[in-house]
Protein backbone atom coordinates (compact mmCIF):
# COMPACT_ATOMS: atom_id res chain seq x y z
CA UNK A 1 0.00 0.00 0.00
CA UNK A 2 1.10 3.56 -0.93
CA UNK A 3 0.45 6.09 1.70
CA UNK A 4 1.29 9.82 1.78
CA UNK A 5 0.74 9.69 5.78
CA UNK A 6 3.53 6.77 6.71
CA UNK A 7 6.46 6.08 4.70
CA UNK A 8 7.74 3.17 5.87
CA UNK A 9 10.68 2.70 3.20
CA UNK A 10 11.91 6.35 4.71
CA UNK A 11 11.47 5.62 8.19
CA UNK A 12 13.56 2.04 7.59
CA UNK A 13 16.36 4.28 5.76
CA UNK A 14 16.14 6.93 8.85
CA UNK A 15 16.53 3.96 11.26
CA UNK A 16 19.84 2.53 9.77
CA UNK A 17 20.93 6.05 9.10
CA UNK A 18 20.53 6.54 12.79
CA UNK A 19 22.45 2.89 13.65
CA UNK A 20 24.96 4.00 11.14
CA UNK A 21 25.84 7.56 12.93
CA UNK A 22 25.80 5.80 16.24
CA UNK A 23 28.41 3.21 15.36
CA UNK A 24 29.91 6.19 13.66
CA UNK A 25 30.54 8.15 16.94
CA UNK A 26 31.71 5.06 19.21
CA UNK A 27 34.62 5.01 16.58
CA UNK A 28 35.23 8.53 16.03
CA UNK A 29 35.16 8.59 19.89
CA UNK A 30 37.68 5.57 20.09
CA UNK A 31 40.17 6.97 17.71
CA UNK A 32 40.07 10.59 19.05
CA UNK A 33 40.76 8.83 22.63
CA UNK A 34 42.95 6.20 21.62
CA UNK A 35 40.84 4.10 24.02
CA UNK A 36 38.31 0.63 23.38
CA UNK A 37 37.34 0.91 26.91
CA UNK A 38 37.16 4.60 27.91
CA UNK A 39 34.60 4.69 30.50
CA UNK A 40 32.60 1.98 33.31
CA UNK A 41 29.81 2.09 30.51
CA UNK A 42 31.75 0.43 27.45
CA UNK A 43 33.25 -2.13 29.73
CA UNK A 44 32.68 -1.97 33.85
CA UNK A 45 34.66 -5.34 34.41
CA UNK A 46 37.96 -4.02 32.25
CA UNK A 47 37.55 -0.46 33.13
CA UNK A 48 37.45 -1.28 36.61
CA UNK A 49 41.17 -3.39 36.19
CA UNK A 50 42.20 -0.85 34.17
CA UNK A 51 41.79 1.84 36.63
CA UNK A 52 42.54 0.08 39.82
CA UNK A 53 46.16 -0.70 37.94
CA UNK A 54 46.45 2.47 36.85
CA UNK A 55 46.49 3.70 40.58
CA UNK A 56 48.94 0.54 41.77
CA UNK A 57 51.12 2.41 38.73
CA UNK A 58 50.45 5.68 40.44
CA UNK A 59 51.51 4.40 43.57
CA UNK A 60 55.04 2.07 42.20
CA UNK A 61 55.79 5.77 40.54
CA UNK A 62 56.33 7.20 44.34
CA UNK A 63 57.87 3.83 45.19
CA UNK A 64 60.30 4.72 42.50
CA UNK A 65 60.91 8.37 43.74
CA UNK A 66 61.28 6.84 47.40
CA UNK A 67 64.18 4.56 46.07
CA UNK A 68 65.56 7.52 44.27
CA UNK A 69 66.12 9.60 47.20
CA UNK A 70 67.15 6.44 49.37
CA UNK A 71 70.10 5.69 47.38
CA UNK A 72 70.59 8.99 47.89
CA UNK A 73 71.32 9.05 51.32
CA UNK A 74 72.74 5.48 51.12
CA UNK A 75 75.16 6.92 48.46
CA UNK A 76 76.11 9.85 50.59
CA UNK A 77 76.50 7.95 53.80
CA UNK A 78 79.07 5.17 51.47
CA UNK A 79 80.95 8.12 50.53
CA UNK A 80 81.84 9.46 53.87
CA UNK A 81 82.25 5.80 55.38
CA UNK A 82 84.47 5.44 52.13
CA UNK A 83 86.13 8.53 52.91
CA UNK A 84 86.72 7.37 56.91
CA UNK A 85 88.02 3.88 55.95
CA UNK A 86 90.42 5.36 54.03
CA UNK A 87 91.43 8.22 56.56
CA UNK A 88 91.78 5.25 59.68
CA UNK A 89 94.08 2.98 57.34
CA UNK A 90 96.17 6.37 57.12
CA UNK A 91 96.55 6.56 60.60
CA UNK A 92 97.17 2.78 61.09
CA UNK A 93 99.72 3.43 58.66
CA UNK A 94 101.04 6.57 60.52
CA UNK A 95 101.51 4.74 63.42
CA UNK A 96 103.17 1.48 62.22
CA UNK A 97 105.82 4.21 61.14
CA UNK A 98 105.40 5.51 64.76
CA UNK A 99 106.79 2.35 65.61
CA UNK A 100 110.57 2.46 64.00
CA UNK A 101 112.98 3.36 66.20
CA UNK A 102 114.47 7.01 66.06
CA UNK A 103 111.07 8.13 64.13
CA UNK A 104 110.00 12.18 65.68
CA UNK A 105 106.57 10.87 67.28
CA UNK A 106 105.60 14.23 68.01
CA UNK A 107 106.02 15.21 63.97
CA UNK A 108 103.87 11.99 63.22
CA UNK A 109 101.03 13.07 65.63
CA UNK A 110 100.33 16.15 64.20
CA UNK A 111 99.89 14.16 61.14
CA UNK A 112 97.54 12.10 62.73
CA UNK A 113 95.80 15.42 64.44
CA UNK A 114 94.80 15.99 60.97
CA UNK A 115 93.84 12.97 60.21
CA UNK A 116 91.52 13.14 62.69
CA UNK A 117 90.18 16.26 61.96
CA UNK A 118 89.13 15.23 58.24
CA UNK A 119 87.71 11.94 60.03
CA UNK A 120 85.15 14.47 62.11
CA UNK A 121 84.73 16.61 58.98
CA UNK A 122 83.81 13.67 56.40
CA UNK A 123 81.46 11.77 59.54
CA UNK A 124 79.47 15.64 59.59
CA UNK A 125 79.57 16.84 56.17
CA UNK A 126 78.30 13.35 54.58
CA UNK A 127 74.13 14.43 55.10
CA UNK A 128 71.87 13.99 52.68
CA UNK A 129 67.64 15.84 52.46
CA UNK A 130 68.46 16.34 56.62
CA UNK A 131 69.41 13.04 57.41
CA UNK A 132 73.03 12.48 58.62
CA UNK A 133 73.84 8.40 59.01
CA UNK A 134 77.23 8.61 60.08
CA UNK A 135 77.20 11.53 62.54
CA UNK A 136 74.65 12.06 65.69
CA UNK A 137 74.10 15.24 68.01
CA UNK A 138 70.66 14.19 68.90
CA UNK A 139 70.17 12.86 72.47
CA UNK A 140 68.10 10.18 70.43
CA UNK A 141 70.34 7.20 68.45
CA UNK A 142 69.30 7.01 64.67
CA UNK A 143 68.37 4.21 65.15
CA UNK A 144 66.77 1.59 61.99
CA UNK A 145 66.22 3.85 58.83
CA UNK A 146 63.95 2.57 56.67
CA UNK A 147 63.58 3.05 52.42
CA UNK A 148 60.41 2.39 50.76
CA UNK A 149 60.84 -0.65 48.22
CA UNK A 150 57.96 -1.65 47.12
CA UNK A 151 54.01 -1.67 46.59
CA UNK A 152 52.18 -4.94 47.05
CA UNK A 153 48.30 -5.81 46.61
CA UNK A 154 47.95 -9.62 47.46
CA UNK A 155 45.57 -11.60 46.18
CA UNK A 156 42.32 -10.46 48.00
CA UNK A 157 43.00 -7.02 47.12
CA UNK A 158 44.70 -5.64 50.79
CA UNK A 159 47.42 -3.71 49.96
CA UNK A 160 51.04 -3.47 51.85
CA UNK A 161 53.88 -1.53 51.39
CA UNK A 162 57.49 -3.04 51.80
CA UNK A 163 60.56 -0.89 53.38
CA UNK A 164 64.41 -1.91 53.35
CA UNK A 165 66.06 -1.43 56.63
CA UNK A 166 69.41 -0.52 57.74
CA UNK A 167 70.70 -0.36 61.44
CA UNK A 168 72.64 2.85 61.88
CA UNK A 169 73.92 1.85 65.12
CA UNK A 170 76.71 0.50 62.59
CA UNK A 171 77.07 3.18 60.66
CA UNK A 172 77.53 5.96 62.96
CA UNK A 173 80.61 7.59 63.10
CA UNK A 174 80.69 10.42 66.05
CA UNK A 175 77.85 10.71 68.64
CA UNK A 176 78.13 14.00 70.51
CA UNK A 177 75.88 12.92 73.17
CA UNK A 178 77.38 9.04 73.99
CA UNK A 179 80.92 8.18 73.15
CA UNK A 180 80.01 4.67 73.19
CA UNK A 181 77.34 4.91 70.53
CA UNK A 182 80.12 6.09 67.49
CA UNK A 183 82.29 3.35 65.79
CA UNK A 184 85.48 6.39 66.24
CA UNK A 185 84.42 7.79 69.63
CA UNK A 186 83.91 4.31 71.98
CA UNK A 187 86.16 2.79 73.56
CA UNK A 188 88.17 0.27 72.21
CA UNK A 189 89.64 -2.23 74.71
CA UNK A 190 93.17 -4.63 72.82
CA UNK A 191 95.85 -6.79 74.25
CA UNK A 192 99.35 -5.44 74.25
CA UNK A 193 102.49 -6.18 75.54
CA UNK A 194 102.70 -9.05 77.61
CA UNK A 195 99.00 -10.10 77.65
CA UNK A 196 99.18 -10.33 73.61
CA UNK A 197 97.46 -13.68 73.22
CA UNK A 198 96.61 -14.54 76.59
CA UNK A 199 92.70 -13.19 75.85
CA UNK A 200 93.21 -10.69 78.50
CA UNK A 201 93.06 -7.00 77.30
CA UNK A 202 94.97 -4.47 78.99
CA UNK A 203 94.76 -1.20 77.05
CA UNK A 204 91.59 0.51 76.42
CA UNK A 205 91.91 3.90 73.35
CA UNK A 206 89.61 5.77 71.73
CA UNK A 207 90.58 7.71 68.27
CA UNK A 208 88.58 10.99 68.48
CA UNK A 209 86.64 12.87 71.15
CA UNK A 210 83.44 14.50 69.52
CA UNK A 211 83.38 18.23 69.63
CA UNK A 212 81.35 18.91 72.84
CA UNK A 213 81.42 15.30 73.62
CA UNK A 214 83.85 13.61 76.18
CA UNK A 215 86.07 10.73 76.18
CA UNK A 216 85.26 7.25 77.34
CA UNK A 217 85.32 7.27 81.24
CA UNK A 218 88.64 4.88 81.39
CA UNK A 219 90.37 4.95 77.80
CA UNK A 220 93.22 6.82 76.49
CA UNK A 221 93.51 8.84 73.14
CA UNK A 222 95.38 7.73 70.29
CA UNK A 223 97.98 10.37 70.45
CA UNK A 224 101.47 10.34 70.33
CA UNK A 225 104.66 11.99 71.90
CA UNK A 226 108.26 11.66 72.72
CA UNK A 227 107.46 9.58 75.64
CA UNK A 228 104.97 6.90 74.43
CA UNK A 229 105.92 3.32 74.65
CA UNK A 230 106.67 0.83 71.85
CA UNK A 231 103.81 -1.42 73.41
CA UNK A 232 101.30 1.25 73.41
CA UNK A 233 101.67 1.96 69.97
CA UNK A 234 101.32 -1.45 69.15
CA UNK A 235 98.25 -1.40 70.95
CA UNK A 236 97.03 1.83 69.64
CA UNK A 237 97.52 0.13 66.06
CA UNK A 238 95.42 -3.33 67.36
CA UNK A 239 92.66 -0.35 68.13
CA UNK A 240 92.53 1.44 65.00
CA UNK A 241 92.63 -1.88 63.14
CA UNK A 242 89.88 -3.21 65.07
CA UNK A 243 88.09 0.03 64.18
CA UNK A 244 88.79 -0.06 60.46
CA UNK A 245 87.41 -3.42 60.46
CA UNK A 246 84.42 -2.01 61.95
CA UNK A 247 84.11 0.22 59.29
CA UNK A 248 84.35 -1.97 56.32
CA UNK A 249 81.89 -3.83 57.88
CA UNK A 250 79.72 -1.05 57.90
CA UNK A 251 80.63 0.04 54.39
CA UNK A 252 79.75 -3.52 53.25
CA UNK A 253 76.08 -3.15 54.56
CA UNK A 254 75.96 -0.23 52.73
CA UNK A 255 77.11 -1.35 49.82
CA UNK A 256 75.07 -4.20 49.38
CA UNK A 257 71.56 -1.91 49.80
CA UNK A 258 73.06 -0.04 47.31
CA UNK A 259 72.95 -3.33 45.06
CA UNK A 260 69.92 -3.93 46.65
CA UNK A 261 68.29 -0.99 45.99
CA UNK A 262 69.05 -0.64 42.09
CA UNK A 263 67.95 -3.81 41.83
CA UNK A 264 64.50 -2.93 43.37
CA UNK A 265 64.85 0.29 40.95
CA UNK A 266 65.34 -2.17 37.78
CA UNK A 267 61.91 -4.47 38.88
CA UNK A 268 59.63 -1.25 39.72
CA UNK A 269 60.55 0.20 36.60
CA UNK A 270 59.88 -3.02 34.23
CA UNK A 271 56.99 -3.56 36.72
CA UNK A 272 55.52 -0.28 35.56
CA UNK A 273 56.05 -1.12 32.24
CA UNK A 274 54.33 -4.70 32.20
CA UNK A 275 51.35 -3.14 34.04
CA UNK A 276 51.26 -0.93 31.30
CA UNK A 277 51.26 -3.33 29.04
CA UNK A 278 48.17 -5.14 30.81
CA UNK A 279 45.84 -1.92 30.88
CA UNK A 280 46.85 -1.45 27.34
CA UNK A 281 45.59 -4.63 26.00
CA UNK A 282 41.77 -4.41 28.28
CA UNK A 283 41.25 -1.20 26.90
CA UNK A 284 43.46 0.73 24.52
CA UNK A 285 41.69 0.76 20.91
CA UNK A 286 43.52 -1.47 18.10
CA UNK A 287 43.89 1.75 15.32
CA UNK A 288 44.34 -0.49 12.42
CA UNK A 289 41.33 -1.88 12.79
CA UNK A 290 39.19 1.74 13.89
CA UNK A 291 40.56 2.80 10.73
CA UNK A 292 38.79 0.13 8.80
CA UNK A 293 35.68 0.01 10.30
CA UNK A 294 35.71 3.88 10.36
CA UNK A 295 36.13 3.70 6.26
CA UNK A 296 33.37 0.73 6.53
CA UNK A 297 31.02 3.09 8.29
CA UNK A 298 31.37 6.29 5.97
CA UNK A 299 30.22 3.94 3.47
CA UNK A 300 27.44 2.54 4.92
CA UNK A 301 26.46 6.61 5.70
CA UNK A 302 26.34 7.76 1.96
CA UNK A 303 24.29 4.59 0.97
CA UNK A 304 22.34 5.26 3.36
CA UNK A 305 21.26 8.78 3.31
CA UNK A 306 21.04 7.91 -0.66
CA UNK A 307 18.70 4.91 0.60
CA UNK A 308 16.80 7.94 2.48
CA UNK A 309 16.51 10.01 -0.65
CA UNK A 310 15.06 7.23 -2.35
CA UNK A 311 12.50 6.69 0.00
CA UNK A 312 11.63 10.50 0.29
CA UNK A 313 11.40 10.53 -3.82
CA UNK A 314 8.82 7.79 -3.97
CA UNK A 315 6.37 9.71 -2.03
CA UNK A 316 6.69 12.39 -4.46
CA UNK A 317 6.02 10.59 -7.24
CA UNK A 318 2.28 10.13 -5.85
CA UNK A 319 1.50 13.72 -7.02
CA UNK A 320 2.00 12.88 -11.03
CA UNK A 321 -1.27 10.35 -10.48
CA UNK A 322 -2.94 14.11 -9.83
CA UNK A 323 -1.23 15.75 -12.29
CA UNK A 324 -4.13 16.77 -15.11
Amino acid sequence: MTSILTNSAAMAALQTLRSINTNMETVQSRISSGYRVETAADNAAYWSIATTMRSDNAALSTVQDALGLGAAKVDTSYAGMSSAIDVVSEIKAKLVAAREPGVDKTKINKEITELKNQLASAAESASFSGENWLYNSSITPPGIKSIVASFNRSTDGSVSVSTLDFDTAASVLIDTQDASLGQLTKAITVEQGANVGTGTANGTYHLIIASGGTAPTGSVAVELDTNTADDDIEGMISAVDAIFSSLTDAASTLGAITSRIDMQENFVANLMDVIDKGVGRLVDADMNEESTRLKALQTQQQLGIQALSIANTNSENILRLFQQ
